[in-house]
């Protein structure tokens, strides 16, 4: 891998970092099931691949563009 090629794997700091939240709300996404991770030996180390994570932003950009088509959520919402 060069260095100019992103790693793989993500951390859960890595992940809240890219998408600006917690490190808990990333543990929230990913024991919901929403955010696929895995866990890497038995002291809860998780990793994100940078693939799953760009999926999940692609639905997300879905989910929120449907929402707002059924006036679930207003378009000016901002978080």
């Amino acid at each position: 891998m060069s260095r100019l090629e992103p790693a793989r794997f993500m951390t859960i700091p890595d992940v809240a970092e890219e998408l600006n939240t917690s490190a808990s709300q990333i543990r929230a996404l990913i024991k919901s099931g929403d955010l696929p991770a895995i866990q890497i030996g038995g002291r809860s180390q998780w990793r994100i691949e940078r693939t799953k994570l760009e999926g999940y932003i692609a639905d997300a950009y879905q989910r929120t563009a449907e929402a707002i088509r059924r006036g679930d959520l207003p378009a000016g919402t901002a978080g």
